[in-house]
This record gives structure tokens, C-alpha cells and sequence, in this order.
């Protein structure tokens, strides 16, 4: 099927629309009506994850996070970013990327799924008409109230991680959670304005999480590959179901550094 195909219903799930501003998604690298029978789905377009692809012989590469964020004035294989644009287009592989929207329609409901919270809300509305409300992160209970460090036992286990940082009390009884994968030090705010007891997301600095902790506000930080990685099981899923005859190749799950 051609590239373009597969794009419509990549869209339909996760409306490009949707995306912020800021942020670069769609088709970023190669042809929209190239024939396509085999997708590398991976979290990121590294060197590494496009050498697989080329060895897999795919000829659509989908990832999370864009490779090109910021604007270039040219593509050569001079710079690194470049080298891999150069490499794509070597090798006639059409490379898109779903990142924000994805966030706000995909993301989000599956991490909630993991931790099985009931009563959700959206935790940063981003989009809002007379039909839906939609945006970053959720905000929801967990099956039973728990000890903050029986809630961190909980997200170990549910999104597959070596281990967790916690800041707060590990004996405090939590219910209510926010949950932002990925980079969350900017959801405090709304997780506080929620009532959230804990959150639950990646990359908090030291200073975000002891003062998130002083406006009553727990923090299991899970690492930002440590949940986003649900990407890859869930667009290989996605694909097998509605795109059957596809090929699908994903990439091995790996932490992006070691802990000695």
C-alpha cells in the first residue's frame, strides 16, 4: 500500500491537529505515494534505530519523538541530523512522526490503562470544542487507595522499569493520581490545581520535585523513556489491527543509559 494510506490512518488516530505549536509531526523525510509493505516502529530516529531499519529492509520508519525539531537551512551529512536525513532519503525510506498528538490521542488513555485508573479527566486541556475535551496527561484514581511506595511498586510493574525516583513521604496514602508521560515538571502546576496527590511522569530535576513536595504534591518519576517506550507496543498493535497485510518491525526496548 502506498505511504500516504498508512499516514490516513495514523492520522485518524492521532489528529496532527492536535499537535502544539512548537512541536514537528507528520511526514518529515521521504515520499507520501511510496509503496510500502514493511514499518519500523521505534521511539526515536537515532542512527542506531535507522541502520536496524535499512537492515530489516523497511520501507517506512514511525517514531514518537521527531528527529528534526527546529528548522535546518540545509541537509547534508555534515552534521548528524542531517547524515540521517541523507541516509533516509539513500535509502528510500519515508520516516513520520507522531509526538504531541499522539500525546493527547493515544498516549495518555494507555498509560492510564496501565495503572487501570478509573475516573479520568484530562490533567492539561489543550483542545476543547462542544464535542470533546482533550489534551496532556490524565488525572484519575488508582483500583485501591495506597502507600505512596506501593504506588511506586505499582509503576515498576505496570510500565516495565528498573526503578523509579520517589519524592514524598513513602508512607502517605495516595488515591488520586496525575499522570503525564514523558517530561512532566510542567504539569505540577495542573496537578496541583486537580487535587492530584501524586504525579507520575519522567525527568524531574531535583529542585521541581522537593518544591512539589513542600505544595503537597508527591512525584514518582519513572524516566521519560520508561513510559513513553508503550509507543512501540501499542503502533505495532495498532498496525497488525488495521493494516494487516503490513510488515511490522519494532524496536528493542532499551534504556537509552545505564545505572553503575
Amino acid at each position: 500500500m502506498r505511504c500516504s494510506e498508512i499516514i490516513e490512518r495514523l492520522e485518524q488516530l492521532s489528529p496532527p491537529s492536535l499537535a502544539e505549536d512548537w512541536d514537528n509531526v507528520g511526514l518529515l523525510a521521504g515520499r507520501r505515494e511510496k509503496e510500502v509493505s514493511s514499518v519500523y516502529v521505534s521511539l526515536d530516529a537515532s542512527e542506531e534505530l535507522i541502520d536496524e531499519a535499512i537492515r530489516l529492509e523497511a520501507d517506512m520508519i514511525v517514531t514518537h519523538h521527531p528527529m528534526i525539531f527546529k528548522a535546518i537551512k540545509r541537509a547534508t551529512d555534515e552534521d548528524f541530523i542531517g547524515a540521517r536525513i541523507v541516509k533516509l532519503l539513500r535509502y528510500d525510506i519515508s520516516y513520520y512522526a507522531m509526538h504531541t498528538n499522539f500525546d493527547v490521542m493515544g498516549m495518555a488513555d494507555a498509560a492510564a490503562d496501565n495503572l487501570q485508573l478509573t475516573e479520568r479527566k484530562v490533567l492539561d486541556v489543550t483542545f476543547e470544542d462542544e464535542l470533546s475535551t482533550e489534551g496532556i496527561g490524565r488525572t484519575g484514581r488508582l483500583p485501591v487507595p495506597m502507600k505512596l511506595k506501593d504506588c511506586a511498586t505499582l509503576v515498576k510493574s505496570a510500565f516495565d522499569v528498573p526503578d523509579v525516583r520517589v519524592y514524598g513521604d513513602l508512607e502517605r496514602t495516595v488515591e488520586l493520581v496525575a499522570l503525564c508521560p514523558g517530561s512532566g515538571g510542567s504539569m505540577i502546576s495542573h496537578a496541583l490545581s486537580q487535587k492530584a496527590e501524586v504525579l507520575i511522569t519522567g525527568d524531574i530535576s531535583y529542585h521541581t520535585g522537593i518544591d512539589a513536595v513542600a505544595q503537597g504534591l508527591c512525584i514518582i518519576d519513572a524516566g521519560h523513556y520508561g513510559i513513553e517506550k508503550l509507543f512501540i507496543p501499542y503502533m505495532r498493535d495498532f498496525l497488525h489491527r488495521e493494516l494487516p497485510s503490513l510488515t511490522v518491525h519494532t524496536a528493542r526496548v532499551k534504556e537509552p543509559y545505564v545505572t553503575i
